[in-house]
């Protein structure tokens, strides 16, 4: 048997064709890039209990269990339809990363006499002054940053302002007897696009329990698209940031402004986040110890 097996290895080798390696390098890219997709969204336990429904199915087969395998059987016929209903929010969410434009060719073909950066290098200059004083008074407020995935649907479930940005008017906006401060605003190439926005909550079992409703929205867009979000707290007024469903604390007005411009506008590798997020939380611990 030994023998057999290895006679068909070899035979197969021998037919191993360049295209035949070009399919196999596709297949895990594309199985690599399902795992990373998967793996930080609660999709990673469906993919397990996936797993585990066919070693069962492997299972009462071997053992002629007639009614299991039927049922299993049946399940697995229709595993498409199944797969795409299931991860319906994680393929659509690969599919607008894989959509996602360049950002430095969209930038080279938008490019004017008057560079367009100017406008958004003052935006977030007024966003880091407004959340330092809204840090101070516990102002709570909400700013998403567009990026590369368009959130014009979730602009639609507040109020269009397209308005520049400002200090006074981001006061405004987020007055506590204001009617649009609870919810969030959405800010597009250096402006306001609209304010009093809903955005999905995270249900994320990893989010710390002390954290409310505006962290779990931060949180919560940012899993489904690419922007960046800032959250100043009303309780403890603790200015935070969010990308890629990675929530970093305890910035000040100028830390505040620099990770803004490194992921905007210098646009900082999405992969770093993580890797971000520890060293700036791991400073940040160092420097309460010797406070």
């Amino acid at each position: 048997m030994e023998a057999t097996f290895i006679t068909r290895l070899i035979g197969t080798l021998k037919t191993f064709a360049f295209k035949d390696f070009i399919d196999v390098v596709i297949i895990a890219l594309l199985i690599f890039y399902l795992l990373r997709l998967f793996r930080n969204s609660r999709a990673g336990q469906l993919v397990k209990g996936f797993l585990i429904l066919l070693v069962v199915y492997g299972v009462s087969y071997l053992l002629q269990l007639t009614m299991l395998t039927y049922i299993l059987n049946s399940i697995f016929t229709y595993w498409a339809i199944i797969f795409i209903v299931v991860f319906q929010p994680e393929l659509r969410l690969g599919l607008e990363r894989l959509g996602r434009s360049n950002r430095r060719l969209r930038s080279f073909m938008s490019f004017t006499v008057q560079n367009p950066e100017d406008k958004i290098y003052k935006a977030l200059s007024d966003v880091a002054d407004t959340c330092a004083i809204f840090s101070k008074s516990k102002t709570g407020a909400l700013i998403v940053f567009e990026r590369d995935t368009p959130l014009g649907e979730i602009a639609e479930t507040g109020t269009l302002l397209n308005s520049d940005v400002s200090p006074a008017l981001l006061g405004n906006i987020f007055f506590n007897k204001a009617p649009l401060h609870d919810g969030a605003s959405i800010i597009r190439e250096g402006k306001i696009l609209a304010a009093g926005c809903i955005l999905p909550l995270s249900d994320s079992l990893n989010i710390s329990q002390e954290l409310g409703t505006r962290h779990r929205a931060a949180i919560g867009i940012t899993e489904l698209s690419d922007a960046v979000v800032v959250v100043v707290s009303e309780e403890t007024g603790s200015i935070s940031v969010a990308l890629n469903g990675i929530l970093t604390r305890d910035y000040k007005r100028d830390d505040l402004y620099n990770r803004l411009v490194e992921l905007i506008i210098v646009g900082d590798n999405d992969k770093n986040t993580g890797l971000v997020a520890a060293l700036f939380n791991k400073r940040k611990e160092k420097k309460n110890e010797k406070e």
